[in-house]
């Protein structure tokens, strides 16, 4: 296991505005590897039933998967790969078999014993890393907004006030096979603070706001914090919201004894 800190993280997960509950999300430790943990977070589409079916496959998907995972010998961005495709995969057999159109977002990470962190998304779910307070890294989402600010058509100021910022270029249990981004964050440090988010969450927060708050606040009470100012915020209209914070204390210095 990586040294010089300890893992703290926190989760959050609320229904908000909406009549049920499509956003899911994992967050769990392996079972045989001290120090190797995944994240996950789905944000479910299609209906009361539809979009619920959808987030629970990328949750039971990834589960399953986990418990198979070698951190020492499976390359963490594969296993994630593979996490995504076979979720979409399930999910288009659910849509088959139930006639129903199930789609969901999924925002995915793994950290390592060793403290390597390795990023999957696909759609507009979020992957955050703070470093001292500051991003350092951020997944760009599958959506029509987006592209238009990558092709500079469009500020990301511009595109947070946007009302087409929902429309999804990709996620899972579409008819094609969605586009899977894959990040090698690299080796995490003492300080640093990683965040998966739904829509729900980010949608009402600047990346400063955002890096502010759980970096000066402990996980359980950045999750509580931006959930309950992300309600206030979205005043009646706000979606299903899911949160994962987790942030890496550094230890305490070893005293040193002297005489």
């Amino acid at each position: 296991m990586a040294s010089g800190y300890r893992i703290v993280a926190s989760t959050g997960l609320d229904q908000g505005d909406r009549d049920y509950q499509q956003d899911q999300l994992l967050l769990m430790g392996h079972s045989r590897a001290r120090g190797c943990l995944l994240g996950v977070i789905a944000d479910g589409m299609g209906g009361r039933s539809g979009g619920r079916k959808a987030s629970d496959q990328v949750m039971l998907t990834a589960q399953q998967l986990f418990e198979r995972y070698d951190p020492l010998t499976d390359p963490a961005l594969t296993f994630l790969e593979r996490v995504a495709r076979e979720s979409h995969t399930v999910i288009k057999l659910t849509a088959a078999s139930a006639e129903e159109e199930p789609h969901s977002t999924m925002a995915a990470f793994v950290i390592n014993p060793d403290g390597r962190c390795s990023f999957a998304h696909s759609g507009d779910s979020r992957l955050y890393l703070y470093r001292e307070g500051v991003l350092a890294h951020r997944t760009r989402d599958h959506s029509y907004i987006q592209s238009l600010v990558e092709r500079g058509q469009m500020t990301e100021e511009e595109a947070a006030h946007d009302p087409r910022s929902n429309l999804l270029l990709h996620c899972l249990g579409t008819a094609n096979d969605p586009a899977v981004a894959l990040d090698d964050i690299g080796i995490l440090m003492a300080g640093d603070v990683v965040v998966a988010c739904s829509d729900g969450v980010w949608h009402y927060f600047t990346t400063a706001e955002m890096g502010h708050v759980v970096s000066q606040l402990p996980p359980r009470d950045a999750c509580e914090f931006l959930i309950n100012k992300a309600r206030q915020r979205a005043d009646g209209r706000g979606d299903n919201l899911s949160l994962i914070v987790v942030r890496l204390d550094p230890l305490p210095s070893a005293s040193v004894r002297t005489g």
